[in-house]
């Protein structure tokens, strides 16, 4: 393999980290902001009440966009071994 297949390879691996991990962290972001803002209207700090939603919504995140990250992940590795990149 050469190394400018390699460098791309490896690029399209990045991507592909960040395009799978997108879903999960960026409801993680939103669940985590919206229990901050009413912990900070409430006065209210307590760390169960920051984890456990956001424990919860990551775990919805995963079984619903489990199926379609798999996809991706798989059709990365067929196309790498195949050596279409």
């Amino acid at each position: 393999m050469e190394m400018s297949s390699l460098l791309e390879l490896a690029r399209q691996a990045l991507w592909l980290v960040l395009v799978v991990a997108a879903p999960v962290v960026l409801v993680a972001l939103g669940v985590g902001f919206l229990v901050s803002l009413l912990q900070a209207a409430s006065q209210l700090q307590e760390f169960t009440l920051s984890f456990v939603p956001k424990i919860l919504a990551v775990l919805l995140a995963l079984a619903v966009a489990g199926p379609w990250m798999g996809e991706q992940l798989v059709r990365f590795a067929r196309a790498a071994l195949a050596g279409a990149i």
